[in-house]
C-alpha cells in the first residue's frame, strides 16, 4: 500500500495554539508603537506647542536652514528678518527651530 489512511483529529485542545499563533504579531505592534508611534507624536506634539508660542522678536530657523528675526506674525505666516532691511515672509509651519536670544549675534 503506497497510500496511507488519513484519520480526523479528535475535537477540541486548538484554541491554546490560536492564541499563541497571534502573539508575535502583538509583540510586533507593541515594539512599533513604543519605537516608532509614540515617540513621533511626541515630537508633532512638542513641534505644534512651540508654533503656537512664536512672538514678535524670537530667533528661530526655517525648514530651508534660513536663520531670522520675526518682526511680524500671523496665524498662517511670518515675516522674518533675514538682514537689516530684509524680510522674508514664510509660512509658520516652515520654522523648524526656535533659537535662544541672541544666537543670530554670535553668527
Amino acid at each position: 500500500m503506497l497510500i496511507s489512511s488519513a484519520y480526523a483529529q479528535a475535537a477540541g485542545g486548538t484554541s491554546g495554539t490560536d492564541l499563541m499563533a497571534f502573539l508575535p504579531m502583538v509583540a510586533i505592534f507593541v515594539v512599533f508603537y513604543f519605537l516608532l508611534i509614540r515617540p513621533q507624536q511626541k515630537r508633532a506634539k512638542e513641534t505644534k506647542t512651540m508654533l503656537q508660542a512664536l512672538q514678535k522678536g524670537d530667533e528661530v530657523v526655517s525648514a530651508g536652514g534660513i536663520v531670522g528675526k520675526i518682526s511680524k506674525l500671523n496665524d498662517s505666516y511670518a515675516t522674518v528678518e533675514v538682514a537689516p532691511g530684509v524680510e522674508m515672509t514664510i509660512q509658520r509651519t516652515a520654522i523648524s527651530l526656535l533659537l535662544p536670544k541672541g544666537t543670530i549675534k554670535s553668527l
